[in-house]
């Protein structure tokens, strides 16, 4: 059985969401962050860098969140949540996982922590930075709201639903706070808004929502 550790939010929200679409069986386990749990040194042993989610069966210890989609995906256990092998849908079903996580992820990231990539103290290039990513991530934001106004179909990649939509959905959650002229949240677009409310109507993204503590508005 899969074990998966997470803390509520966090990037390890896509492969909860994944695996309870599945219905394949699988453990939760805890990592407090406000304990320090991450940087624990067990924790530690299965992800050196500290970073949150991290996979397990057996003596398969896995951590960055598009490689635990795609190990779950190619595995057979989401299979259906990714274009058949070798076609062109799924070219760019590897092409929109990779930017969630190399653009949309990376850039939010500097939104959230900007104080890790300055020197101590430096107030005023932290706000600067934050203000900066916020727009950077209104640009992915309108890249995703093309995406869905291009086809026309309900998800990102057109009929079907798949991981880049769970991806998505965990990243575009993650814009609800922003305020101001830099970006708007995610839910305020005109085709992205939508999505969301067919995201949030899937009784798999529900189930983790409640299990994860959270409560409406989620997004």
């Amino acid at each position: 059985m899969y074990i998966l550790h997470y803390y509520p939010g966090n990037a390890s929200m896509t492969p909860h969401i994944l695996l309870e679409e599945s219905g394949a069986p699988f453990e939760l386990r805890l990592v407090d962050r406000t304990q320090g749990a991450h940087q624990s040194p067990d924790y530690l042993k299965l992800n050196p860098n500290g970073r949150i989610p991290v996979l397990v069966k057996g003596d398969l210890v896995l951590y960055e969140t598009a490689a635990i989609v795609l190990h779950l995906i190619d595995n057979g256990v989401a299979a259906t949540f990714a274009p058949p092998a070798g076609s062109p849908e799924r070219a760019h079903f590897f092409k929109w996982l990779v930017w969630l996580t190399n653009t949309m992820q990376a850039t939010l990231l500097l939104y959230f922590y900007p104080e890790r990539h300055l020197g101590a103290g430096n107030a005023t290039g932290a706000a600067e930075l934050r203000e900066n990513s916020q727009a950077r991530v209104g640009d992915c934001l309108r890249q995703l709201d093309e995406l869905l106004a291009s086809h026309g179909g309900p998800w990102l990649l057109g009929a079907d639903c798949t991981a880049v939509d769970i991806f998505a959905f965990m990243t575009c959650r993650w814009t609800r706070g922003f305020t101001g002229a830099a970006a708007a949240p995610a839910r305020t677009w005109p085709h992205l808004g939508p999505w969301l409310d067919r995201m949030l109507a899937r009784p798999a993204v529900q189930r983790v929502l409640a299990r994860e503590g959270f409560a409406p508005p989620y997004v």
